[in-house]
């Protein structure tokens, strides 16, 4: 029989974004993980990128599954719920940024923060704004990967206006290619100004805007409303959960096999990547998304468990810091530990081996303490500001529900 359940937190979800900063980490440190493994396995974990799908197909479903059914386009509620959306992103992404751009302007000086403008002071206003997101000259200026922050506010931004299209008229599906097609407008307008990147290619538009990222989005709204409808049990004994994770492990192996374009990094930035990367990762992860939510799996049992819930609930911590300033500090503590252990060892007249030596150990370590970091600044900090915000505006206040 169906459950026809509104539940207020879905233990899975929050598991599940820690295991997407998680697979965002193994692919951002792959050449270390894969260092000395044969060279198919050093390409597979080089295209590793499959964290960010399953963050976006998550954003699609929190949105749809919070507001499907009450919002309203109006300035009453659209005030309320961009603030809510806000204090839950806003107060940790402005504090590191703030901390990184003085560190980095005092000690790597201007030009190592300016991008290409060369003018530090307006590339941190685009950085505050969320606006550089929409430049490929700077989505990667400041805290590196928060780029994809700005696919999220436009997400936030759109989701009243795609939640009212897809109930007055049911273009559900018909949305996210109107979307990719006025990035190609943009794209095809802009690419011949030379305005820092603005939509200047459609290698940017299709990896790194919500035009070209559309579809994972989609996907999570697609399955937050077949749930809100039919609720989280299933008749059926297939297995979307394992389905899906094979799909997304297939797709990454066709990603390993395609060959990396001159000046580029990964082969996702070449068509054949894009349409698999978009188009294939895309779906296979809305297929684990909806098997998580309606069937009972041991992916399932694990992610539910208390500790990923802790670190699912500070999996945006780790993901704005796993690269950057607090990145860098610990990899300089690391590399000092290992030359005092070095001058004990000539003191002693002894030679023995440091486990500091070893990039792998390292790096286990650093994503050890990164993720204390991580809690003890949603503890204390990130979660703190995000409700003092929402009960310091009168009718903002909501319950928090399905990711915390």
């Amino acid at each position: 029989m169906i459950q026809k359940v509104v539940k207020n937190y879905i233990p899975e979800l929050t598991g599940l974004r820690a295991l997407a900063a998680f697979l965002v980490f193994i692919h951002h440190f792959s050449y270390i993980i894969s260092a000395g493994c044969p060279i198919a396995v050093q390409h597979y974990l080089r295209e590793f990128n499959i964290g960010l799908p399953v963050f976006f197909a998550l954003a699609g479903f929190s949105i749809a599954y919070r507001y499907y059914d009450k919002f309203s386009l109006t300035t009453k509620w659209f005030r309320p719920y961009l603030i809510n959306r806000m204090a839950r992103i806003y107060p940790m992404y402005f504090l590191l940024t703030i901390v990184s751009f003085i560190y980095y302007y005092y000690y790597s000086g201007p030009k190592s923060i300016a991008g290409s403008s060369g003018h530090p002071i307006a590339v941190l206003l685009l950085n505050l704004t969320f606006i550089r997101g929409f430049f490929d000259d700077f989505k990667f200026t400041g805290v590196g990967q928060g780029w994809s922050l700005t696919i999220n506010m436009c997400f936030y931004v759109f989701a009243p206006f795609i939640f009212f299209v897809i109930k007055k008229w049911k273009f559900s599906y018909s949305q996210p290619i109107a979307f990719t097609a006025f990035g190609v407008l943009l794209v095809l307008i802009f690419r011949n100004f030379n305005w820092y990147g603005f939509f200047g290619n459609f290698t940017y538009m299709m990896l790194y805007s919500f035009f070209g990222r559309c579809l994972e989005l989609f996907g999570g709204v697609w399955v937050a409303i077949y749930i809100r409808k039919n609720g989280f049990g299933r008749t059926n004994n297939i297995k979307f959960t394992y389905i899906g994770i094979a799909g997304i492990l297939a797709c990454v192996y066709v990603l390993s096999r395609l060959p990396v374009l001159p000046g580029k990094e990964y082969s996702l930035q070449s068509a054949y990547g894009i349409l698999t990367n978009n188009y294939f990762v895309g779906p296979s992860t809305l297929l684990f998304l909806f098997g998580l939510l309606t069937e009972e799996t041991l992916v399932k049992k694990l992610l539910s468990t208390k500790l990923f819930n802790i670190l699912g609930k500070s999996s945006y911590v780790l993901y704005l810091i796993h690269l950057g300033l607090i990145n860098d500090q610990l990899h300089k503590a690391a590399n000092y530990l290992n030359d005092r252990v070095f001058e004990l060892y000539d003191k002693w007249g002894i030679d023995w081996v440091s486990p500091l030596q070893n990039d792998k150990v390292n790096l286990l370590l650093i994503f050890i303490v990164l993720n204390l970091i991580a809690v003890f600044l949603y503890r204390f900090i990130e979660e703190p500001l995000n409700q003092y915000i929402r009960v310091s505006y009168k009718g903002v206040a909501e319950k928090k529900v399905i990711v915390q």
